[in-house]
Formats: C-alpha cells, structure tokens, sequence
C-alpha cells in the first residue's frame, strides 16, 4: 500500500511553500484549525492555537511538530470525518485534493466539521504522485484543476461562493501553487 512507509519530502518547492504560509496569514488562518490529508509538515508560518492534523501515515503525522493531534485515518474508504459538527475554525487541504475518490462528499462533511464563518483553503501544484491521483486531475490543465476544486465546492453545497487564485505562477523551473477556498456562510 502506497502509505505503508513514511514520506517524509516536501512535495513542493520552497516558494510554492512559502506561498502557503503567505496565503494562510492573509486568509488568518488560525483557532482550531483542521489540515485534512495532512503529513509530518503543515506549512503555516505560526502554528495555530490547536492543529488536528489528519493523514494515513501514523510515522508522518506524530513528525509534524505544529500538530497538537493526529488522526490516522482513510476519507477514500470513509469521506465522513470523525470528529463532531462545527469542531473546527478553519480546515486546509495543501496539495492533497487531487487524491480525493469522492471529494463532493469529503467537501460536504468539512461544511459538518468547521464552523461557520469558517474557510476550508485547498492549495495545488502542477506536482503529484501519478500512481494516487484521480484520473480526470492527470489529464487536466492547471486551470482546468482549479475549476474542479472550485465545482467540488459548489456541489457539496453549504459554502459561499468559491475563491480561486494563482498564488505563485511557474516559472523557471519553480512550482506553481494554485488555491481555491470558500467559507462557510454564518449561520442565519
């Protein structure tokens, strides 16, 4: 299995990792924070008041030294999160959507999981592992990815409408680094 061993790289280069922590500052990403298809690094400038990070590699999640917990757990085999309706402030996704089997139900449970108010913020790159990620994402252009995050938003359904941005243009060899967020609206 592709997780049995621990990774433990950067699956991005430096400037599309600064553009990350740039970009979670902006948005002030902070509170009980939540880094879905986490690993042994959470990008963020200043680790939030409590980060859960949730992965498959038990080695790669107790590496991560911003995280406050992890949780080993599988959302291809079980989009449902296990954690309680509106436990967090703010989820981020960095440069994991792309392995997602079911992301419209893995969007809809984060909408469960944050509070309102509160923004899910997914990053990508033009860098994956060929072998995991779903088959219309491999034959994608960037901007192609970066309306299917964008359509996993508005299917899910209970967030406002979705924000996407070129954080970091490709040039010269570097990674590009693309995101795509929207808040859930407060609660009326």
């Amino acid at each position: 299995m592709f997780y049995s061993w621990p990774r433990l790289v950067t699956h991005i280069d430096d400037d599309a990792i600064a553009a990350v922590g740039e970009l979670y500052e902006e948005l002030r990403i902070d509170g009980d924070v939540l880094d879905l298809m986490g690993s042994w690094v959470s990008h963020f400038r200043r680790a939030p008041v409590r980060l859960t990070v949730l992965g498959m590699n038990k080695a790669e999640l107790s590496a991560n030294p911003q995280a406050a917990a992890t949780v080993v757990h599988d959302l291809n085999a079980e989009p449902r999160l296990p954690f309680e309706d509106r436990s967090f402030d703010a989820v981020v996704c960095c440069v994991s959507v792309d392995y997602l089997v079911r992301p419209v139900e893995v969007f809809r449970d984060v909408a469960r999981v944050v509070r309102p108010g509160g923004p899910f913020v997914c990053t990508f790159s033009n860098r994956c592992f060929p072998t995991k990620a779903v088959r219309g994402w491999l034959s994608s252009s960037d901007e192609q990815r970066a309306r299917i995050v964008a359509e996993y938003f508005r299917r899910a359904g209970s967030w406002a409408e979705p924000v996407v941005e070129c954080r970091a243009p490709a040039y010269r060899g570097r990674d590009p680094l693309f995101a795509v967020w929207a808040v859930r609206p407060p609660a009326s």
